[in-house]
């Protein structure tokens, strides 16, 4: 079944399976606890290199939270996309967000 993205209207998208939506769905919790460590870090005044660890592996989980996103975006709909006949215009749209990733 596919449906569309909510920020967008136009492009169709194949659905995540629940497994695949319950394992970023996850992460991105544990992101969210990570980031709320933080806070609480620098309101204790806790020390700086400290933080800036914490802050690098929040870093590092929202990049595989990410090229997790990218994998499944390239193997289904990009796939998708290259077997209905607008291969192009998915692999222009991939490699912009390629390039996003690579300015991090």
């Amino acid at each position: 079944m596919e449906k569309l993205p909510e920020n967008s209207g136009k492009k169709p998208v194949k659905s995540k399976s629940h497994d695949e939506k319950q394992q970023i769905i996850n992460r991105l919790k544990r992101i969210e606890g990570q980031v709320r460590g933080i806070q609480k870090m620098v309101e204790e005044d806790r020390y700086c290199v400290d933080i800036l660890v914490q802050v690098s592996a929040i870093n590092a989980a929202l990049k595989k939270v990410g090229f997790s996103l990218l994998e499944t975006h390239s193997h289904h709909c990009v796939s998708s996309a290259v077997k209905s006949g607008n291969g192009e215009e998915a692999i222009d749209e991939l490699m912009k967000v390629f390039q996003q990733f690579s300015k991090s």
